[in-house]
């Protein structure tokens, strides 16, 4: 009875863990594994060169796609580079140029 038990607990976290609609959250779950630095200055270019260098290193271990990179990398931007992000998607549009 409680091998069956087990045996059923393990098949509903496996479905659960290959559920096509969690794809987007367990993306996000590995990425924040990698500790990525969280970003939260304002207008500091070398600062700025220096965390995309270091994400760009976890992108390339996860096999990103460019737009899981806007996600993800949009994810650890907090306070004034948050704000940016915000503007900078606002001044896009949805078409994704200025």
């Amino acid at each position: 009875n409680q091998i069956a038990e087990a045996l059923a607990t393990m098949a509903n976290l496996m479905a659960r863990d290959n559920d096509p609609g969690r794809d987007d959250e367990k993306r996000l779950e590995r990425f924040m594994t990698h500790k990525p630095t969280i970003f939260t200055r304002g207008y500091n270019p070398k600062g700025a060169i220096k965390w995309v260098e270091e994400v760009e290193i976890i992108f390339e271990a996860m096999g990103c796609t460019e737009e899981n990179k806007t996600t993800l990398g949009a994810y650890v931007l907090w306070e004034e580079a948050n704000n940016w992000w915000k503007n900078v998607k606002l001044r896009m549009g949805a078409g994704g140029v200025v």
